[in-house]
């Protein structure tokens, strides 16, 4: 099994709805609506990581990075997800391979750090901690976590943005 992570071009925009629809169509922590928050941030220009893996010539997994706003005003941090990888090949580090390759593509563009909201066993393995007194709402503390690349962790509350509301 020969994986390749790309970033996603024009021809890839049926796929990775298919992708996230089905990655995400019995997860009970979800809304069914990742694919359509994906197509809102590309349509609003807020698509900043927008990765693909390949099996065979097919897409089954895709990986988004857009950016988040704080309360404290720190800018340059950015939010993971939704990530989404087709059930029938789940479990096979297609996912790991996302996130690492998305969060290489957040250093090359000098991003200050990455917060995700999620599972913490599964993302602490890339270097995601729970930070006191940055916080996402509404949320279990110990799901929202994130990533420091200069070392600095910013205070406040965190928004994603109004494409996160899509709705079909």
């Amino acid at each position: 099994m020969e994986i390749s992570v790309r970033k996603e071009r024009d021809g890839d925009i049926l796929s990775i709805r298919r992708v996230t629809e089905f990655a995400f169509k019995d997860a009970e922590y979800s809304s069914q609506t990742e694919q359509w928050i994906v197509e809102a941030l590309r349509e609003d220009h807020v698509l900043t990581v927008s990765l693909v893996a390949e099996l065979d010539g097919s897409v089954v997994g895709h990986v988004a990075i857009s950016p988040v706003t704080i309360s404290d005003g720190a800018r340059n941090w950015y939010g993971l997800g939704p990530i989404s990888v087709l059930p029938a090949h789940q479990n096979r580090g297609i996912g790991s391979l996302l996130i690492q390759k998305a969060l290489l593509e957040l250093e090359v563009i000098h991003a200050d750090g990455c917060v995700v909201l999620g599972e913490p066993g599964y993302y602490g393995r890339f270097g995601f901690k729970v930070h006191e007194g940055l916080v996402y709402p509404n949320v279990p503390p110990e799901y929202f976590q994130a990533l420091s690349f200069s070392h600095r962790i910013p205070l406040g509350e965190v928004s994603y943005h109004e494409s996160f509301n899509a709705r079909e």
